[in-house]
């Protein structure tokens, strides 16, 4: 599927086994979320146009790359790694952004992210259980469930993209 703005993401397969299925589909959402934040600027990009809440576009990419370093790389292989923007005075620091958050520094960083949890992820069964417990929950994964909760996490957040591209410049799709 070609964007508006001429990017493509490739439509998950329908047929497809269950590593490809949701390999297919976490890259089909993580290339969403991407697309909705194509040709914007950084301060179109750190807008939070919903009070009272505090998200923007840029906030959402700097979440999901937290999100994509914690449960790859953290909670399924085992490696302790510091926040990139949370810390313990700012639980939600990926989503509180100053002028000097910009696109030029989070996108390589998300980008790198994904790739580092693609490795992570790479040629590992599905029912691999994770070297190191969730923090929050105290409890033990499996990779299939990483990859569910990856999916919906950024399903999740790309609806929240949605509305705030649609609030931003009126930009709407699927």
């Amino acid at each position: 599927m070609t964007t508006s703005s001429g990017s493509h993401r490739d439509e998950p397969a329908t047929t497809a086994d269950e590593r490809e299925m949701l390999d297919g589909w976490l890259d089909y959402h993580r290339a969403t979320l991407m697309w909705k934040c194509e040709g914007l600027g950084d301060e179109e990009l750190r807008r939070t146009p919903l009070a009272p809440s505090e998200l923007s576009l840029l906030g959402l990419v700097r979440h999901m790359a937290e999100v994509e370093r914690y449960w790859f790389r953290e909670v399924m292989l085992g490696e302790d790694l510091p926040e990139m923007y949370i810390t313990e005075q700012d639980r939600d620091g990926d989503f509180h952004l100053t002028e000097a958050a910009t696109w030029a520094e989070t996108e390589p960083v998300w980008r790198a992210e994904v790739e580092l949890a693609r490795r992570a992820a790479a040629g590992r069964p599905l029912d691999l259980v994770s070297k190191a417990e969730n923090h929050r929950r105290g409890e033990v994964f499996s990779l299939r469930w990483v990859y569910t909760h990856m999916i919906e996490e950024y399903a999740r957040h790309n609806g929240h993209a949605d509305l705030l591209r649609e609030h931003i410049d009126g930009a709407t799709g699927e």
